[in-house]
C-alpha cells in the first residue's frame, strides 16, 4: 500500500484596516488622498440612497427593495476597482455596485417599482441587468467572460452573488467552465452571513466559501469585506489577472447584511438582534471614517456636507422618477428580443398594440 500527500491548498485571507481605522501599511496599496475620498464618499452616498429608497418603500412609493446597508466597502472597494468597459453581472443586492458605476438613481428607483427601463444601459459603463433568480447569472459573467477572451479584449467580466448562491448548481458548473477555458471572469461573493433566513453555518460545512474554488483549480481568496481598501486592492489584482489571460478568480468577502434579507421580510423572526448590534462595530462606513480621521481627511463638517449634497442630488433623482410616464403594456412583447420573433408578433396583435 502506499500512502503520500498528491496536494495540498490554502486559502489566503487579506485585510488593511481594522475596525477601528488603524491601517497595515505592509499591505497598503498605493492610493492618493483623492482615491481615498472618493471611497468613502462613495459609500456615504449609496447609504443615503439606501435609506431614502427603503424609506420610499414603507411610503409606498416603490416596491420590494433591497437593502444594500452594511455591504457598502464590498460593492465599493469592487465597483471602483472595475474599468469602465468591464462588465457587471449583478444579483438583487447590488444597487451600491450600479450606483458606483454611474447607473443614474432616478432608473434603479424605476426598477424597484416595476418599471423595467430603470435597467436600460445607456452609458458607456458595461452594466448588466439585475438579475433576482439566485445564481442564475453566475454562468452568463463566465460566458461573457470567456468570449472576451476569444476576441482578445482586455475586458473582464464580474459575476456578483451572496453566499446562498454558492450552493447552486450554476455557481460550480460555472467555476469549473471558467478555469477550464481560462474566462476573463472574477465571481465576487458578497458573504453577509445570511441566505435570506438561513445561516452561514447551515448552509455548508467548508470552512470558507473561497475553498470551494479549489476543486475547479480555480484560485479562491478571502476578504474582510468591511474593508474598502482591502477588497479594491484583492478585486484589482483578480481583474488584471483576467484581463492578462491569467483565467478566473473567485473572492469570498466576508460582510454582514445589517438590514432585513428585503422589505417584505423581517429578520427579527430568526436571527439574534444581539447578533446585529455586536456587527454594527464592523460597519464599513465607520472603519473608513475613522482611517480618514487619523489622516486629517475627515471631519463631522465634511461628513454632514456630503450628506446635504448627496440628499439634494437624490431628492432631485426621485422628482424625476415620479415624473416619468408609465411604461406601455407593450413592452412585453417589444423588449423581449432584438428581432421580435413572428409569435410574438401575433400575440401583440391580439392583445391589441400595434
Amino acid at each position: 500500500m502506499v500512502k503520500k500527500t498528491v496536494a495540498t491548498f490554502g486559502v489566503d485571507y487579506y485585510q488593511v484596516l481594522d475596525k477601528d481605522g488603524n491601517a497595515d501599511q505592509s499591505l497598503m496599496p498605493r492610493l492618493s488622498d483623492e482615491q481615498l475620498r472618493q471611497m468613502y464618499e462613495s459609500m456615504v452616498f449609496i447609504r443615503a440612497f439606501d435609506q431614502k429608497a427603503f424609506t420610499m418603500q414603507r411610503q409606498g412609493r416603490i416596491g420590494t427593495y433591497i437593502q444594500v446597508a452594511g455591504q457598502e466597502a464590498s460593492q465599493v472597494g469592487a465597483a471602483l476597482a472595475m474599468q469602465p468597459q468591464d462588465m457587471l453581472f449583478p444579483s438583487f443586492r447590488e444597487s451600491g455596485m450600479l450606483i458606483a458605476r454611474k447607473h443614474p438613481i432616478y432608473r434603479l428607483l424605476m426598477y424597484w417599482n416595476g418599471d423595467e427601463r430603470g435597467l436600460y444601459n445607456e452609458e458607456e459603463v458595461q452594466n448588466f441587468p439585475i438579475a433576482i433568480p439566485v445564481g442564475t447569472h453566475i454562468p452568463h459573467a463566465v460566458g461573457a467572460g470567456w468570449a472576451a477572451r476569444l476576441q482578445g479584449k482586455k475586458q473582464v467580466a464580474v459575476g456578483v452573488f451572496g453566499d446562498g448562491a454558492t450552493s447552486k448548481g450554476d455557481f460550480h458548473e460555472s467555476l469549473n467552465f471558467a478555469q477550464v477555458f481560462k474566462a476573463n471572469t472574477v465571481l465576487f461573493c458578497q458573504n453577509n452571513q445570511w441566505a435570506i433566513s438561513v445561516p452561514r453555518e447551515q448552509q455548508t460545512k467548508s470552512e470558507t466559501i473561497a475553498q470551494k474554488a479549489i476543486s475547479y483549480g480555480v484560485e479562491g481568496v478571502q476578504v474582510d469585506g468591511n474593508d474598502i481598501i482591502a477588497v479594491y486592492m484583492i478585486m484589482k489584482k483578480a481583474l488584471e489577472k483576467a484581463r492578462n489571460g491569467g483565467g478566473p478568480t473567485f473572492i469570498e468577502a466576508l460582510t454582514y447584511r445589517m438590514g432585513d434579507h428585503s422589505t417584505s421580510d423581517d429578520a427579527k423572526k430568526y436571527r439574534d438582534e444581539a447578533e446585529a448590534q455586536r456587527m454594527k462595530e464592523l460597519d464599513p462606513v465607520v472603519r473608513m471614517e475613522k482611517f480618514l480621521q487619523k489622516k486629517g481627511l475627515w471631519s463631522q463638517q465634511y461628513k454632514d456636507a456630503l450628506l446635504k449634497k448627496y440628499q439634494d442630488h437624490i431628492e432631485e433623482q426621485v422628482g424625476k422618477f415620479e415624473q416619468m410616464p408609465d411604461p406601455s403594456p407593450s413592452d412585453m412583447f417589444t423588449t423581449l428580443y432584438g428581432k421580435m420573433p413572428e409569435r410574438l408578433e401575433r400575440q401583440m396583435k391580439e392583445m391589441g398594440f400595434q
